[in-house]
């Protein structure tokens, strides 16, 4: 049973710092693409940051780009999205996903439907 854990959310201020943290059990962890989305109220959830098996690719869309910085341990089975300079728009609840296939980065990393297991999310709330 693949489990996915994330923690790490919470309350900041505008121009603050969250590091969002998921704990993958169930899958040999290292051979996994790993996502993370976001879903704000009344909005679809979207695509926040990918990282390749190895660590070597991440992908991230223009609207995070430069303050996001996703990274893994595979040592630990966890999987981060460091948050800089978070803004009130990116207030939502935070998830993490892990890709269908092993040892494969998926040309388009973004779409959800690369994903088949997910975190139950954590929420994150940055106030202006």
């Amino acid at each position: 049973q693949v489990q996915l854990v994330e923690s790490g959310g919470g309350l900041v201020q505008a121009g603050g710092s969250l590091r969002l943290s998921c704990a993958a059990s169930g899958r040999t962890f290292s051979t996994y693409t790993m996502g993370w989305f976001r879903q704000a109220p009344g909005e679809e959830r979207e695509f926040v940051a990918a990282i390749s098996w190895n660590g070597r690719s991440t992908y991230y869309p223009d609207s995070v780009k430069g303050r996001f910085t996703i990274s893994r341990d595979n040592a630990k089975n966890t999987v981060y999205l460091q948050m800089n300079s978070l803004k009130p728009e990116d207030t939502a609840v935070y998830y993490c996903a892990m890709n269908r296939n092993r040892n494969y980065y998926p040309a388009h990393p973004e779409k959800r439907d690369e994903y088949d297991y997910w975190g139950q999310g954590t929420q994150v709330t940055v106030s202006s």
